[in-house]
C-alpha cells in the first residue's frame, strides 16, 4: 500500500492557492465554486453552462487563471505538490476521487483543512507530503460523494499501484485512500486566453443571482474536465 505522510500548514483553498501562481499567495477562506461549460467569450466577460441554467462570468484584470491539463499518478514524484479531493469511507478513512499535482511555482500555496463543496460535510486539506509507499488498495470501489474533502501536500518518496495517503495538519490527521482510477491532473498558471467556447471550468467567485464576479478560474485543457 503506498502511503503519503503530508504535514500540513495554514487553513486555505487549495485552488485560491492554485490560481494566485504569481505570488504563491492564498486567500483566508475559499469563495463560492461555479462549475460548468464556457458557451461563449467576448471582452469582460464570459457564458458558462451549468447544471443550474446559464450564467454570465464577470471577468476583472486581476481574475486568476490556472489551467488543468490530463495527467497520471505516475506524475506524482518524490517532492511533488499535490492535491486531492476525497470522500470519507464507513470506516472513517477518506478516499480520492481525483488528485492535482501543483507545480513548483504553487509549492506550499492553500495548506491546512477547511469545507469543500463536493458532497455533505466536504473539506479542504493542505499540506507537505512527506513519504509515499506503493501497494495494493483494498475495498475500493465506486459510490455517490457523500462527504469530501481536498488534500494537497509534497511527495517525499513513491512506488507504485494503489495508495493510502496518511495526512498530517494543524489540528489532527487523515488518512486517504487512493485508487489507481481517479482522475489525475496536472495544474499550472494561466491568462485569459485559456478561456474558449467548449473549456470545461471550474469559477470561484461571489455569486450574485445568474452573474458570478470571477476571482480566478480553473480552466479544463485539451478537453479535459477539472475533478475539483
Amino acid at each position: 500500500m503506498r502511503i503519503i505522510d503530508i504535514r500540513l500548514a495554514a487553513t486555505s483553498a487549495m485552488f485560491v492557492a492554485a490560481s494566485l501562481a504569481a505570488t504563491g499567495a492564498a486567500f483566508a477562506q475559499v469563495p463560492p465554486r461555479t462549475r460548468g461549460t464556457i458557451t461563449a467569450v467576448s471582452g469582460s466577460e464570459a457564458t458558462l453552462r451549468t447544471a443550474m441554467g446559464k450564467v454570465t462570468i464577470k471577468l476583472a484584470d486581476d481574475t486568476g487563471y490556472v489551467g488543468a491539463k490530463k495527467s497520471s499518478l505516475d506524475d506524482v514524484k518524490q517532492g511533488s505538490f499535490i492535491g486531492t479531493a476525497a470522500t470519507p469511507a464507513a470506516d472513517g478513512t477518506l478516499r480520492a476521487l481525483e488528485v492535482a499535482v501543483f507545480p513548483e511555482s504553487m509549492r506550499g500555496a492553500g495548506e491546512g483543512n477547511y469545507a469543500w463543496d463536493l458532497g455533505k460535510a466536504g473539506s479542504m486539506t493542505n499540506g507537505t507530503v512527506s513519504s509515499m509507499t506503493n501497494g495494493t488498495v483494498s475495498k475500493m470501489s465506486g459510490g455517490s460523494a457523500s462527504g469530501s474533502s481536498m488534500t494537497n501536500g509534497t511527495v517525499g518518496s513513491k512506488t507504485a499501484h494503489g495508495h493510502s495517503l496518511m495526512v498530517d495538519y494543524k489540528g489532527g490527521q487523515k488518512t486517504i485512500m487512493v485508487p489507481d482510477s481517479v482522475p489525475v491532473v496536472a495544474l499550472e498558471p494561466g491568462d485569459k486566453s485559456l478561456l474558449k467556447a467548449g473549456a470545461k471550468v471550474v469559477v470561484f467567485g461571489p455569486v450574485n443571482g445568474t452573474t458570478v464576479d470571477a476571482k480566478r478560474i480553473i480552466v479544463g485543457e485539451d478537453g479535459v474536465k477539472p475533478p475539483m
